[in-house]
């Protein structure tokens, strides 16, 4: 068996900050950008040599604003790049120099090593190695920004935390091909034919890892073929190894499986590789969603976060009381949508409904900060028909300040802006024009009905509000209530009720677009 890495998958928090260290201060290559296989909804982003070579690629999924993860046992805890050794001190001096947290330069396995830390927390080992004869290609990227002696050349490694250190290195070297090598205090290296290693630390008495941001999610090994992928997985089966899945992934076929420790391994073919659907010339500049995937492909892509690579024009989010996802088209006309959610949905579910209603506005998603069954929500319910009134106040409060510091943060004009709130989206929408006059001026309100219970005096006569109910709809008679105190406070309303369910479709799409047209331009 010819062994080695394939690829390293990690999760970070905040794309923008990743493609700024992978691609920027490291000098990778982006190589593919997709939709993740798994949840479409999820963007994934490949980092690589030149020529996207298996054994070079570092790749991480975007769970934007997500929760953090816990490094402990049963996954990988540090990943590593192989560079010269004398390019060591170019490192020490370009991490200084860009603010990088570092450590080191320090001895490991006889090998210069200098840490640093990613904007996610992961720990980046730089590990100085002495190349030998018929060592693994590296292509270099001369777009990166670094000279060719100075740059990363592949994938050294990564450590993997183990409670069962013995066990772990015995599954890897028996399905993985790799070989036993040297041990230093607790950890055990295992090393590959490509020249690249595996360091099995044992880790009783840590915590158990937790999967989140900031977390190594798995590592990939290389295999020759797809027969080589089956015939391991025939094995795998044979010693009871445990759940084991197999994918097609469109750039490789592999296998996921865990090895006894808990860490998750995959091991996955060369080919077809990255050129697929891409010229190498090209590889990292489109987006791709998988092809079986039915829903609407432009709806994902305005889902997916956005970014800018080194020297292109990037979105510089704000830290605002609200957390928010911002989708800029591609030709903005100064318009903007502030979006939000209903019950259970977050800041990048009301963004497909913004866009059919506006390709061209900036789109503005707001994830509600109460967290009430579960589920995001903007402030907390007691029951189908009661609220939490103190809550309500003080969202409302916090979001009018939110409101307030858009067009100073992202060039957002009020006299183009609207607001479009779904459900309990639409309800916070209305109570934070009760309670703060003149922070919303233009609003869509889907299925909505009102939620203070005190009805204070306020001044509406300069705002304008479509509201949309439905007849099979629990809460659709309820939204009389709310259109009532909206007209009372001098508000122009337009009122339409729809032959639909408390679900929102292109029906409300087409009547918003056409009211919102005659109001934004």
């Amino acid at each position: 068996m010819t062994s080695g890495l394939h690829h390293i998958t990690a999760i970070t928090r905040k794309i923008q900050a990743n493609v700024d260290f992978y691609a920027g201060f490291l000098g990778l290559r982006l190589v593919k950008r997709t939709a993740g296989f798994e949840d479409a909804r999820q963007l994934h982003l490949f980092y690589g040599d030149g020529a996207a070579t298996p054994g070079s690629l570092m790749t991480f999924l975007a769970w934007e604003d997500g929760s953090l993860g816990r490094v402990g046992h049963g996954a990988p805890s540090e990943i590593s790049f192989e560079i010269a050794p004398d390019a060591i001190g170019f490192w020490l001096t370009r991490a200084l120099q860009c603010n990088v947290k570092l450590s080191g330069p320090a001895q490991e396995f006889g090998e210069p090593v200098l840490r640093l830390t990613d904007p996610d927390g992961i720990i980046v080992k730089l590990v100085g190695v002495e190349r030998e004869e018929g060592a693994a290609p590296f292509v270099w990227w001369e777009k990166g920004d670094i000279a060719e002696p100075d740059a990363i050349r592949r994938l050294r490694g990564a450590t993997i935390l183990s409670e069962k250190p013995e066990e772990t290195a015995a599954f890897l070297t028996r399905h993985m091909g790799l070989r036993d090598g040297a041990v230093e205090g607790n950890i055990r290296r295992l090393t590959s034919d490509a020249g690249d290693v595996i360091d099995v630390r044992g880790a009783a008495g840590f915590w158990t890892a937790a999967p989140g941001t900031g977390t190594i999610d798995h590592v990939a090994f290389r295999a020759v073929d797809k027969a080589q992928v089956d015939a391991v997985h025939a094995a795998l089966q044979a010693d009871d190894s445990g759940d084991i899945n197999v994918h097609d992934r469109h750039y490789f076929y592999s296998l996921y499986v865990r090895e006894p420790g808990g860490a998750l391994i995959e091991f996955a073919t060369d080919a077809p590789g990255f050129t697929a659907d891409e010229p190498l010339e090209t590889l990292g500049s489109e987006l791709f969603i998988p092809a079986h995937y039915n829903e609407d492909h432009e709806d994902l892509k305005v889902v997916l976060p956005q970014f800018g690579l080194p020297g292109e024009e990037r979105i510089i989010y704000r830290d605002l009381p609200f957390v928010h996802r911002i989708h800029m088209p591609e030709h903005w006309d100064g318009s903007t949508l502030i979006m939000l959610h209903g019950t259970g949905g977050n800041e990048t579910t009301m963004l497909p409904f913004g866009h059919h209603v506006r390709p061209n506005a900036m789109l503005i998603g707001v994830r509600g900060r109460s967290n009430d069954e579960g589920h995001p929500r903007y402030f907390r319910r007691f029951d189908q028909m009661t609220f939490d009134q103190t809550e309500i106040v003080s969202e409302a409060e916090a979001f009018a300040a939110f409101v307030e510091e858009l067009g100073p943060a992202y060039g957002v004009d009020p006299e183009r802006t609207a607001f479009i709130g779904w459900s309990n989206g639409g309800n916070m929408i209305a109570a934070v024009m009760q309670l703060h006059p003149g922070t919303i001026g233009k609003a869509v309100i889907l299925r909505s009905m009102n939620c203070l219970e005190a009805e204070p005096a306020a001044d509406l006569s300069a705002a304008h509000v479509l509201s949309l109910s439905a007849t099979d709809d629990f809460y659709g008679d309820l939204a009389q209530e709310v259109e009532r105190r909206l007209t009372a406070a001098g508000a122009d309303l337009t009122v339409r009720k729809l032959d639909a369910n408390h679900g929102i479709g292109r029906q409300d799409e087409a009547i918003s677009r056409d009211w919102l047209d005659g109001l934004i331009g």
